[in-house]
């Protein structure tokens, strides 16, 4: 690789946004199969969204764009509101431009937003783009399924407008500042996955809605210190052990009814999930705080009582997983559940899956079957490392629809079903169009192609079998002897590294073509293998760390590691392994670089912390034995410094700056040399290409002056 591909592979990671741009996204489907809508940008350096159109017909498919933000806006640049700008930070949304689309039930309109102003598409081919005249900013604007009226949230208020424009009101409106309603509070967004605050009723008369009173809440003040003369950021973040907002649901109706929706509460805070279709009554699922029982609900839309439909227990927590609970088929309830050591499809009474699955998502329930995303269960006849496919699921079984490596997921309306493939070649990502009989239909990606290619080598490594993708550099050769390590982990609950696709393992691989072999580790903790796996980190983070250690060393006897140099990078949960590895393992690591890093864990969101570390008021001394620093100032001293850097944004609202400080003035207390990288402006992501760009070039130069590469 030449020294100008190397130094354009950060310039175009960051101009690509990780090669997202261009790539289709957002996909929905018109119950008659005959039209896809989906967001695209224009290219694959293009940051605004655009809604399109795949019209089906027979073998032939036709694309059109139904709505482009920079005519509906004249040209002018985007402005986005405190609220837009907090739920896409929610979402980890970079895109600009049309971000997100509600369709109705046919699929014949959408609706969207744009700079806080609402807007819909007629999506049939003769229909057009317009902009409603209502109060703003508008947020997650969402059409009743007979596509007559839209519903939205605008400051702390549920408004309906007709689909025509006319007759905006107000169905609720906040009694004071903090009230709102129709959103999703901070952890529902954040670490439920529910980013909703309203659904509409099958039938278009009433909604479901949330109202959320954050008063209890603890205040925090996100400050700029690059612009001392701009007033603070405040914010409603619950810490770990202090009150989350109180959420209550309403139903209101068109007519002006409100009926409130009543459960326990007080043994139940958390609103967790919301469904409701026709095929029955609403259905509510709640948590516990300590997230150990929970109950699925179904509410009576006259009263607003509710009834317990199914109750789950777990001695260490209950997981949420995206698209359950649900009415799947024949009515019966379905769900996805921890039972006799696997994570399997039930529904009804009987568990459709076994050990050899591990269930991870509803993507669709209507008809005959349930369609899923699942990887193998450790009890799977071969080992699929990092692959996870969409299989249809019956009475009869289990059917898998995606073919070949990779990581695959699906939408499904009727009998057309759009499946995403991202794969582990040099291709990248798939979007096919399946319908019975016909040939696939191909949605283009637009996204720019890497200028490298990764080359990861997949393994399990050690007696836990711990997955691995190890990366070396293009042109390495045996001659060229032993390289440094860099350990590249994110490590942490619900999220995976190890994955048989091609885009998270272009960083990794650019890393490698600089001298290093890189390794890639998914210990215990992370998703997809077992639910002991992944609850095996209750209350005692240090078995994350031990299983880098046990994947590194195994490793080591089949490929060219020097084990006096091993670096770890990581950001966020990552970010605070890494630092948790030079500070806890200096014998094993050499240098770390620790971005946006949780260090003192009583300063993190309760529902993700108290999850796994339990209350801190009860537990002080898992919190102290997990976290990196107290205000006492650092947790273990003893041992040799190591170097180490630490970047954080500046303006992150999740992992709050505070951490990082917390964490240099101990290192300063104790005399211990570090770097540290503020970034003025930057959230927990870093959407911003120079930032972006440069982060990688200064990580680089720090790990290759450390361990002297």
């Amino acid at each position: 690789m030449t020294p100008r591909t190397q130094l354009s592979f950060p310039r175009q990671y960051a101009r690509t946004q990780r090669y997202t741009l261009g790539a289709p996204r957002s996909f929905a489907v018109s119950p008659d199969g005959s039209r896809i809508v989906f967001i695209r940008s224009v290219s694959g350096t293009d940051r605004s969204g655009l809604l399109w159109v795949l019209d089906l017909d027979g073998e032939s498919a036709r694309e059109r764009v139904a709505a482009d933000p920079r005519v509906l806006l004249g040209g002018s640049d985007e402005e986005l509101s405190a609220e837009e700008h907090a739920r896409r930070e929610r979402a980890r949304e970079q895109l600009a431009g049309i971000v997100a689309h509600a369709v109705d039930g046919s699929a014949e309109l959408a609706a969207f937003t744009l700079s806080g102003r609402l807007f819909t598409a007629g999506l049939r081919a003769d229909g057009t783009a317009r902009e409603l005249p209502v109060p703003g900013p508008a947020v997650d604007p969402r059409p009743s399924p007979d596509g007559r009226h839209i519903a939205y949230a605008a400051r702390g208020a549920l408004r309906v407008v007709g689909a025509d424009g006319a007759g905006d009101r107000a169905l609720a409106e906040p009694e004071d500042e903090y009230v709102a309603h129709g959103t999703a509070e901070f952890v529902a967004a954040e670490e439920m996955g529910r980013t909703r605050g309203f659904w509409w009723s099958p039938d278009s008369d009433r909604l479901l809605v949330t109202r959320v009173d954050d008063r209890a809440v603890r205040r925090w003040w996100i400050s700029d210190p690059a612009h001392p003369d701009r007033e603070p950021r405040r914010i409603a973040y619950p810490v770990a052990g202090t009150p989350n907002a109180e959420v209550r649901l309403f139903l209101l109706g068109l007519d002006g009814g409100r009926v409130e929706v009543v459960w326990d509460r007080e043994r139940h805070p958390y609103l967790a999930r919301v469904h409701w279709s026709d095929g029955g009554a609403p259905l509510l699922l709640v948590q516990a705080r300590d997230q150990r029982t929970q109950r699925c609900l179904t509410v009576d839309t006259e009263t607003g009582e509710t009834r317990t439909v199914h109750a789950d227990e777990d001695p260490l927590w209950l997981d949420l997983f995206p698209g359950a609970p649900v009415w799947g088929p024949g009515g019966r309830l379905t769900r996805i559940a921890d039972e006799g050591g696997a994570r399997v499809l039930a529904v009804g009474d009987r568990a459709l899956t076994g050990a050899q699955l591990q269930v991870r998502a509803v993507l669709d329930a209507g008809g005959d079957d349930v369609l899923v995303t699942a990887s193998a269960g450790e009890e799977a006849d071969a080992p699929e490392i990092g692959e996870v496919h969409v299989y249809r699921v019956g009475d009869r079984g289990a059917e898998r629809i995606s073919q070949g490596p990779g990581v695959h997921t699906a939408v499904r309306s009727g009998g057309v079903t759009v499946l995403t493939s991202a794969r582990p070649g040099p291709g990248g990502t798939e979007y096919r169009v399946l319908r019975e009989g016909l040939p696939p239909v191909a949605v283009r990606s637009l996204s720019e192609r890497p200028v490298l290619t990764a080359r990861p080598v997949l393994r399990e490594a050690g007696v836990r079998r711990i997955p691995c993708a190890v990366l070396l550099p293009s042109e390495y050769r045996e001659s060229d002897g032993p390289l440094p390590v860099l350990m590249d982990p994110y490590g942490g609950p619900r999220t995976r590294r190890v994955l048989a696709a091609r885009d998270p393992y272009l960083a990794s691989q650019w890393f490698a073509d600089q001298g290093f072999a890189v390794v890639v580790a998914d210990g215990r903790g992370t998703p997809g293998r077992s639910p002991a796996w992944e609850k095996a980190v209750k209350g005692d983070y240090s078995v994350i760390l031990d299983d880098q250690i046990d994947a590194l060393h195994a490793l080591a006897g089949s490929f060219p590691f020097d084990l006096g140099r091993v670096g770890i990078r990581g950001w966020s949960f990552g970010g605070y392994l890494a630092a948790r590895a030079v500070l806890r393992r200096p014998d094993v690591f050499h240098a770390g670089v620790a971005g946006a890093p949780a260090t003192d864990l009583r300063l993190y969101d309760t529902h993700y912390q108290e999850r796994y570390l339990g209350d801190p008021a009860e537990l002080p001394e898992v919190y102290t034995a997990n976290s990196l620093v107290t205000e006492d100032g650092l947790v273990a001293v003893e041992n040799p410094a190591r170097p180490l850097m630490i970047i954080h944004g500046m303006a992150d609202d999740n992992v709050v700056v505070a951490h990082s400080l917390r964490l240099s003035a101990a290192l300063t207390a104790a005399g211990r040399a570090h770097e540290v990288l503020p970034l003025s402006g930057v959230t927990h992501m870093t959407p911003q290409e120079q930032v972006a760009e440069n982060l990688l070039l200064l990580q680089l130069g720090f790990l290759k002056r450390s361990l002297g590469v």
